[in-house]
């Protein structure tokens, strides 16, 4: 749905339907940016302590209705200082007034759209851009999909729906990268709300900061960090619902509603719900069966086309919220409640030929929070956020059946208990998280940032059957405090130029289960450790003439170890609370250029990244008593040196046309094997095995507005993705031609949609994987082939 569709049904029904029959007068205008007198597009103008109001179009032109009388007008955007005025209209007369809007210096999320959602988070000195989902919400895309459009960005997933996931930025995956929804960490948030399981829908845009991380968001990401930013602008009533339903069986829904009412009361319902079989095909070897039920017979050299059978996945997810806003003890205080669930059978162990037929996994999450915000707060300057959260999370991992089952569906008595480790257990992991955050700005070129970060976790796991799991420790309680402080300086003394400095102080504190095999499994002891760093770093950038910007930063970072690594899933990942934080020099240049010529827009820009990373917290895969499992370690040195390349074109809203290019060079640069010995390692100087290097994505999409009626849009876009084959393990390790590689792969999207009555009805239908190519993300874990989808999507109020 564009936002011309969008903007004109919020204008007629905010501004017809809540003016009544009395005498009505008109204020009419333009929005336009002190620093440029550039337009502002979905500015939002209402008058205070009524439900008259509307949203600027995307010439930033409004259109506002009203009962004659004297008001306070309010006109607020994101990235721009709130304006407020008292104004008088007079009956049946039109007001004109052009509103210019003052840059809000001290936000991080100042964006500025480019063409087709891609954005600049311009202002900041760090390297960042944001993706505007609005234009995506009418497509099947979750989160993880949307954010593959943007330069660096990798999704690597290990099947269908609810599938296994990491997002790999600039080099670093997993871990390296944490996710917040509105500034607020989501670590330990559950299967449910894993970002490729969250409907586009759910968010406006996602800000992607790389590598080096402003201090407000006060994390230890390495890589960089995703912030998922909702709507939180004030509305009136409105309802935004969808479903879909393609191939493979998999229904999506989707429902959000609420309302703002005059007195600042206002209320939010987020829900949605994902299901599917993932029964599609993929080729792989089968072991046969004999009719005796002993006997098996397996021939690697002959391929079968089959089709996946335990791979159902099902979650369910409420968001509400209730509160005040726009009082002046507070601009936002909010409680809220999510809950959710979700149903997963497991299809495969880490290797495709492993299959397995009953084996299953479910769990739900309850989790209250708190958030409250206040510009101003007892001194002009000083903007204050509280927020805080208890989750209560129950993950049940079940695996009794006593068959073995191959790739055709047939299975065979085996007499004992567990396709891969005989389990019926239950964990419970308790997560406390509360963040502050403190802004003082001293006039318009100085501002200091305090930021705190408090998370505590708690797991423990009771089995339902005999002990505990072959890769933990069931009666050894899993605990980690994490305390991350941070305080920054920013100096903005023109538009020009800009310049933050900064510095983190990281606590940790670790309890749980050691082994003192070997292999890293067994003999299990409780252990305790506390870690304890500073970091430090800087970001600057430059404007060197109009459109053409420079950001350059540095940070000595730190990135500790999370729940996951340290302490397993208590299943197909086994953990170790011994291991040591990362420690990374980081270093980011970029250089954008943004223009627009009449209709013409470019943008253009390119990054060149270094990390230098100490301690680094290496996934392998190994095996003990015929069951493979994941498992960490720190690995030792690694640097990263590499690239990416983003370009895109637009014609006014017609057409639009982009690509990125990514090339990470990850490497090992540990050149002994030990400490205080002059052995050199076998690995040192090779690529890190298992992480894709070189990859892009491109899309084009045509839009034409006014298609068979005024009001109605019809979109066509196109996008494809390329990633060059990349090495399972070592690359100089075993012979070249019987090596394990991810394979070279090129897949295609094509979708169309069709917007009636200025987005209040929407259909669209996608074909993914057009080309029905044979994909992979992880070594034999096949993607699906080729998909089909369609949704339907309506939208009302304001």
């Amino acid at each position: 749905m564009t936002k011309h569709c969008v903007l004109t049904l919020i204008c007629l029904l905010m501004c017809s339907l809540t003016v009544s029959a009395q005498k009505r007068a008109m204020l009419s205008g333009k929005i336009i940016s002190a620093e440029d007198k550039s337009i502002i597009d979905f500015a939002t103008v209402y008058l205070k302590g009524t439900s008259y109001g509307c949203t600027t179009n995307e010439r930033g032109i409004y259109h506002l209705k009203a009962p004659a009388g004297t008001y306070t007008l309010v006109v607020s955007a994101i990235g721009f200082e709130t304006f407020e005025e008292q104004i008088t209209l007079k009956n049946e007369e039109r007001t004109r007034q052009t509103i210019v809007l003052k840059t809000a210096t001290h936000q991080l999320d100042e964006v500025v759209v480019v063409s087709n959602g891609v954005s600049r988070v311009q202002k900041s000195a760090f390297n960042a851009v944001a993706l505007d989902t609005r234009e995506l919400h009418n497509s099947t895309k979750s989160l993880s999909d949307a954010l593959t459009q943007l330069p660096g960005l990798k999704l690597r997933e290990s099947g269908g729906v609810g599938s296994d996931m990491q997002l790999m930025l600039d080099g670093f995956s997993g871990k390296h990268v944490k996710i917040f929804i509105d500034g607020v960490p989501q670590e330990g948030a559950g299967t449910a709300f894993d970002i490729n399981n969250i409907p586009v829908n759910f968010a406006e845009r996602i800000e992607v900061y790389k590598g080096v991380v402003p201090v407000g968001f006060g994390t230890d990401a390495l890589g960089g960090v995703i912030n998922i930013v909702t709507n939180k602008r004030r509305r009136s009533w409105h309802l935004d619902a969808s479903y879909s339903y393609g191939s493979f069986n998999t229904h999506k829904s989707y429902i959000n509603f609420g309302q703002t009412f005059r007195n600042g009361l206002m209320y939010e319902i987020n829900a949605f719900q994902n299901f599917s079989d993932n029964d599609y095909y993929i080729d792989n070897y089968i072991t046969e069966f004999g009719d005796d039920g002993i006997t098996e017979n397996t021939d690697r050299n002959k391929i079968y086309h089959v089709r996946r059978f335990n791979d159902q996945f099902h979650n369910e997810a409420i968001i509400g919220k209730v509160g005040l806003v726009d009082k002046k003890w507070a601009d936002r205080l909010m409680l809220g409640f999510t809950f959710s669930n979700f149903y997963k059978e497991i299809q495969t162990g880490v290797y495709q030929y492993i299959v397995f037929g009953e084996k299953h996994r479910k769990g739900h999450s309850f989790v209250p929070s708190l958030e409250y915000s206040k510009r101003n707060l007892f001194t002009k300057g000083l903007d204050v956020m509280l927020t805080a959260n208890y989750n209560h999370n129950i993950t049940n991992n079940i695996d009794t059946a006593t068959y073995k089952y191959n790739w055709l569906g047939d299975r065979k008595f085996t007499g004992s208990h567990g396709e891969q480790s005989y389990q019926d257990n239950e964990s419970k992991n308790t997560n406390w998280n509360g963040t502050f955050t403190a802004n003082y700005r001293i006039g318009t070129a100085h501002t200091f940032t305090l930021n705190h970060v408090l998370s505590t976790f708690r797991r423990t796991t009771r089995s339902y059957v005999d002990g505990s799991s072959k890769i933990s420790d069931f009666s050894i309680p899993k605990i980690t405090r994490k305390n991350i402080t941070g305080l920054s300086y920013r100096l903005m003394p023109t538009e020009k130029w800009n310049f933050s400095a900064f510095g983190k102080y990281y606590n940790q504190y670790n309890q749980g289960p050691v082994s003192q095999s070997e292999d890293g499994v067994g003999n299990y002891i409780d252990m305790h450790r506390h870690t304890s760093a500073f970091g430090y770093g800087a970001a600057g950038t430059y404007f060197i003439i109009k459109g053409l910007q420079a950001k350059l930063s540095y940070e000595k970072a730190y990135r500790l170890p999370t729940t996951d690594e340290l302490f397993g899933d208590e299943d197909l990942e086994a953990g170790k609370t011994d291991l040591r934080p990362e420690k990374s020099d980081n270093v980011n240049f970029n250089l954008s250029y943004n223009r627009q010529f009449g209709k013409h827009g470019i943008y253009v820009e390119g990054t060149l990244i270094y990390r230098d990373t100490k301690d680094y917290i290496q996934r392998g895969l190994s095996t003990v008593s015929g069951m493979s499992y994941g498992i960490y370690e720190n690995h030792g040195r690694v640097k990263t040196k590499g690239f990416n390349i983003s370009a895109r074109y637009n014609y006014s809203r017609w057409f639009s046309l982009g690509g990125t290019y990514n090339n990470i060079n990850v490497r090992d640069d540990e050149r002994y094997t030990a400490e205080n010995t002059q052995q050199q390692s076998a690995t040192y100087g090779q690529r890190m095995p298992n992480l894709p290097y070189v990859f892009a994505n491109f899309d084009a999409t045509f839009t034409w507005h006014g298609l068979f009626a005024e009001g109605n849009v019809l979109t066509i876009s196109y996008d494809g993705y390329y990633q060059h084959e990349f090495p399972l393990y070592w690359e100089r390790f075993g012979d070249p031609s019987t090596k394990s590689r991810v394979p070279e792969q090129l897949s295609h999207n094509l979708s169309i949609g069709y917007s009636i009555k200025n987005g209040r009805y929407n259909l669209s239908l996608e074909c993914r994987n057009l080309t029905d190519e044979k994909l992979y993300d992880n070594f034999s874990l096949q993607k699906a082939g080729r998909a089909f989808y369609g949704k339907f999507r309506v939208y009302f109020g304001g």
